[in-house]
């Protein structure tokens, strides 16, 4: 008998080909099914609200502020802390000082809810703000440990720790740890240890299916090496600091990384669509995981809200990598570019201009021109494996990844034919500038731009391949590949880099919203006075 979905129209469910449609979860499957049906016990305690009007406003000046960025949403949250930290501890601020206007910035600007978080939250936010600053003072004093480098690690540490207090996201972590425990057996690397390649695997998994970033991989990599920090773990953690420093640096740089990575991203969809059923379905859960039809119908439905998803998704990044660039390179491209023609020739080129302008939204645009979603030959991949999480002790999902540590130099033919690809991408676009009669500067920044904007259209194609299950390559891939891939690889270098020194971004940050947070507390202060005193009138 065949079961359509709601919202499945356009792909109608097969019939299983079963002799029953009842299956036992397996072991650990059950276990990941019982954490997420434990309801949370009631909050009680008095919540932290914030004024409507202030938060309106900080929310719409978040918007612009995230867009001189280009992040991933989950990672957002942490990123915005971090800030905060930064602005409010170098401002000569204390761990008591910050954690409450903290954690009303971030209810301001609606990364939280309001009247939602405890109060007793503001304490705990305090107490893991001073146990890190204390981390980093005691390292300092006991090891040539450079500055910089300290301060970054403190704060990637400190912001993960206060998003893990007020965000926790206890599903997210089960299942991530459900898909380290399926994964990890599919991998080997024939010249290393067992415990190098876990490692790797929960780096990978944390990227591809939590979507880590650098702050929150040492973050993870920091408690599983040290068990966590506390005040009463400190010691030991200032003692050990050095080698775990070490060794979660040389596992964020492992030479196989990257394939690791790639081999458990083209799986992480069937997680994804788990976990979509698993929070979808609460209190009936495992009824329907037992049930196979139930089950189907389930997955069916969560594909195809995935899917219609995309096209959204794809509309938000190219709108965020567009303003990322207007408000960030295209302002100092036109200052560079037109003080030099004004100065050599007498006059803007305004050819060039327009084109250094208009190129970059239009690749975002033919880039979304291609983009399709996933087919129902993808779903009934994505639900034949997720059966295998379910039902099968030990699941696998495809074919087995053995890789090596220490692979051969590449062959002398294939550096050549990559140093081949390079100069026919770049010699190609510097011979069409140069017919069109761009100058050097000119040519620089039209290159500067046509890097960046393909490496963020590649991040954006990658948004509508979140939910395809395995490599699947077209017959002009390759072509494709050996053409773009060397503009794109810069791209990536250069945003990277760029990103690390942004002028613009640090205006926002002390010059602009600095004074702006000083105005919105003292609004919602106001406010609250003005509250106090209506109800005095009672």
């Amino acid at each position: 008998m065949e079961t359509k979905p709601e919202e499945s129209d356009q792909h109608p469910i097969p019939a299983v080909q079963s002799e029953t449609s009842k299956h036992h979860l397996s072991s650990l499957a059950l276990m990941v099914v019982e954490q997420f049906g434990k309801q949370s016990e009631p909050n009680h305690e008095h919540k932290i609200t914030v004024n409507p009007f202030v938060s309106k406003v900080a929310s719409a000046y978040e918007k612009l502020r995230n867009a001189m960025e280009y992040r991933e949403d989950e990672v957002i949250l942490r990123a915005t802390i971090e800030r905060i930290l930064r602005r409010r501890l170098l401002l000569g601020g204390t761990a008591k000082s910050t954690a409450e206007p903290l954690i009303r910035e971030l209810i301001w600007a609606r990364y939280l809810p309001d009247n939602a978080v405890p109060a007793s939250a503001i304490k705990e936010v305090e107490d893991t703000i001073d146990l890190y600053l204390q981390l980093r003072l005691r390292v300092l004093e006991k090891y040539a440990v450079k500055v910089s480098q300290m301060n970054e690690w403190t704060y990637h540490l400190m912001s993960s720790a206060v998003e893990h207090v007020l965000n926790p996201n206890n599903e997210k972590q089960t299942l991530a740890n459900f898909m380290y425990q399926v994964m990890k057996d599919d991998i080997s690397i024939v010249d290393d240890d067992e415990q190098t390649r876990d490692a790797q695997v929960y780096i990978a998994v944390r990227k591809a299916f939590a979507r880590d970033d650098i702050a929150f991989l040492r973050f993870h990599l920091f408690q599983l090496y040290f068990g966590g920090l506390s005040w009463s773990s400190l010691d030991h953690v200032v003692t050990s600091f050095p080698e775990g420093f070490k060794e979660i640096s040389a596992q964020l740089h492992y030479p196989r990384k990257d394939r690791i990575y790639s081999y458990i991203k083209h799986r992480a969809a069937v997680f994804f669509i788990l976990e979509d059923i698993l929070i979808k379905h609460g209190d009936s859960l495992q009824e329907v995981l037992e049930d196979e039809e139930k089950l189907k119908v389930a997955v069916w439905e969560a594909c195809e809200k995935r899917y219609k998803s995309i096209s959204r998704k794809v509309r938000t990044a190219i709108m965020r990598s567009f303003v990322f660039i207007l408000l960030t390179k295209v302002l100092f491209a036109f200052g560079v570019e037109g003080t030099y023609e004004q100065i050599f020739y007498g006059s803007i080129q305004w050819t060039s201009i327009l084109l250094n302008t208009s190129i970059p939204p239009l690749l975002m645009i033919l880039v979304s021109v291609f983009i399709r979603t996933p087919n129902e030959e993808n779903t009934r991949v994505i639900y034949s494996y997720v059966t295998k999480l379910l039902y099968d002790e030990s699941p696998r999902l495809g074919s087995q990844l053995v890789i090596k540590k220490q692979t051969d130099k590449p062959h002398l033919v294939f550096s050549l034919l990559w140093l081949s690809a390079f100069l026919i991408s770049f010699g190609s676009i510097i011979s069409v500038l140069s017919q069109l009669h761009f100058n050097l500067v000119s040519q620089g920044i039209f290159i500067f731009f046509v890097t960046i904007v393909s490496f963020l259209a590649y991040r954006i194609s990658m948004v509508a391949h979140v939910f395809s299950v395995g490599e699947k390559q077209g017959i002009l891939t390759p072509l494709i590949d050996f053409l773009f891939m060397p503009v794109i690889r810069v791209g990536r270098r250069l945003t990277q880099s760029i990103s690390q020194i942004n002028f613009f971004l640090f205006l926002f940050d002390f010059l602009i919203e600095t004074p702006f947070k000083v105005v919105f507390a003292a609004i919602e202060q106001w406010f609250k006075f003005l509250h106090e005193k209506t109800e005095d009138l009672g």
